[in-house]
């Protein structure tokens, strides 16, 4: 009877790996990932890591493509050029919506199939006529960090936005600032990517607003220059600190005390299922009906063990 089970098993997975590379497989589907990240910001490493396995689990071709400066007019151009090239699937960021509705509803108007990640809202997705979003709603995330701020007794913060052109940044900072039933104003600081610039940037702000005991970093661009600033100072003691995605940098940080939490939005969920989807979709007519909340979940002292070994690949 084992014998017979275990030769079963095997059978069945013949024919699962008969049906991934098979007849369906042979056709070479081909998909478009448009990010509006540049060059510059390695967050995007663990989404890279995640559009690879896809490629290599599902037998098909994925395309990486971005603004190398972050210029969204740029995006809109790659959306319109990966368009022209007619491939079985594009899947995009909706860094601005105003900027980057056109070429994307031209895309779908062409018959495309488009998954949206990432930046945007599900609303957004649903009106570009996109198939559906995975990602994590921006201001929700960033009222959670809020709420977690306001119990341990923020009352005036700083937010680092390093990308203040991307509109879903700067919905982080206001859902920070809506929690703690404060006014963003001019508590949201423009810092940039420069690693020196942002460091000089936070330290000057902190220099002049003295009061300030809280600190929302949007990333690692942004988080790693001011981890490096409360260390060398020794004032993390003074800030509850808390900050978007992980890093190894980050996860030490977390470890040492000085971040009290970081965000984790799964990034690698929004480069592996999008590849996904789409395959199911131009193989067998299969799509999900609901959009996916990739995000938030927040990383702490309590469960960074698990997470830290895998930050900037899987996490």
């Amino acid at each position: 009877m084992k014998t017979l089970f275990k030769s079963t098993l095997v059978a069945v997975a013949a024919l699962f790996a008969v049906g991934l590379a098979g007849p369906a497989a042979a056709e070479g589907e081909r998909f478009v990932f448009v990010s509006h990240a540049p060059d510059s910001d390695s967050w995007w490493n663990t989404i890279k890591t995640a559009l690879k396995n896809a490629e290599s689990d599902m037998k098909v071709t994925v395309e990486y493509r971005n603004p190398p400066s972050g210029d969204l007019a740029d995006m809109a151009r790659i959306i319109q050029q990966a368009a022209a090239s007619n491939p079985n699937g594009i899947i995009t960021t909706i860094a601005d919506f105003d900027v980057l509705q056109g070429p994307i509803k031209d895309a779908i108007a062409k018959g495309i199939p488009v998954i949206t990640v990432n930046s945007g809202t599900i609303k957004q997705s649903e009106e570009l006529g996109a198939m559906l979003h995975v990602g994590q709603p921006e201001y929700d995330a960033g009222m959670g960090a809020g709420k977690r701020a306001k119990a341990a007794g923020v009352t005036s913060f700083l937010c680092i936005n390093h990308y203040i052109t991307n509109p879903a940044s700067v919905e982080r900072c206001q859902g920070y600032a809506d929690a703690l039933g404060v006014p963003l104003g001019d508590q949201m600081l423009d810092s940039g990517m420069d690693p020196t610039d942002v460091l000089n940037k936070v330290k000057a702000y902190l220099a002049n607003h003295p009061d300030t005991n809280g600190i929302l970093a949007l990333g690692p661009n942004s988080a790693e220059p001011t981890i490096k600033l409360l260390k060398d100072g020794g004032s993390a003691a003074k800030y509850n600190f808390i900050t978007f995605d992980l890093s190894p940098d980050i996860a030490q940080a977390i470890k040492d005390g000085v971040i009290e939490s970081a965000i984790d939005q799964q990034p690698y969920l929004q480069g592996y299922l999008p590849v996904v989807f789409l395959t199911l979709f131009n193989r067998y007519g299969i799509m999900p009906g609901n959009s996916v909340n990739s995000g938030p979940g927040f990383v702490t002292k309590d469960n960074v063990g698990t997470v830290e070994k895998l930050a900037g690949e899987y996490r």
